[in-house]
């Protein structure tokens, strides 16, 4: 067998299904598992512009490898990897995209969701919505928890300088997204 290819988990360029490794490596199984998320036009009633994400990417890609690794075992799959797009999207592009690999689709199914899912309420990447009024938000869910957030101007300032700080530090073994 190849070796398994080695890439970023947090990218800055178009996500495309090209930086996984491919089913054949893993003959064993028989089920993917597959979710690839993309920057929707709305939120909320809102009509949204684009998004963009940030990362503080050296705690990011430590995170994702460490989920991937603690999903495999759990779901008892043969692979799992999550890569998360960080930067300014349009409508329409990938956000995010998760593969599992697993002897039946049950497995693969369900690890799938779970890498998602963590990946999107415990890893710090956080995404900020543009309107077509003009405005825009930080979103709650992408660590950020809904009693940091009030819709006041010095609170949204507060938060914004907040995740702009965390982005910015050396605590790079810290988590900062406990629920």
């Amino acid at each position: 067998m190849d070796a398994l290819k080695i890439f970023s988990r947090i990218q800055d360029t178009a996500l495309t299904l090209e930086s996984f490794d491919q089913i054949q490596h893993f003959p064993e199984c028989g089920g993917i598992g597959v979710f690839i998320g993309t920057v929707r036009n709305h939120h909320e009633g809102k009509a949204v512009k684009a998004l963009k994400y940030t990362a503080y990417a050296p705690v990011s890609e430590k995170m994702i490898r460490q989920i991937e690794q603690e999903i495999q075992a759990k779901y008892n799959v043969s692979y799992v990897r999550v890569i998360h797009r960080i930067g300014a999207l349009d409508i329409g592009e990938k956000a995010i995209i998760a593969i599992a690999y697993a002897a039946h689709r049950r497995e693969a199914f369900a690890a799938c969701e779970e890498a998602v899912e963590r990946v999107k309420h415990e890893v710090p990447v956080w995404k900020e919505e543009f309107y077509m009024d003009g405005s825009s938000q930080y979103v709650e869910g992408c660590c950020i928890r809904k009693d940091e957030l009030d819709h006041s101007s010095a609170s949204q300032h507060t938060l914004q300088h907040s995740l702009h700080t965390i982005q910015q530090s050396e605590y790079e073994d810290h988590l900062y997204c406990h629920h």
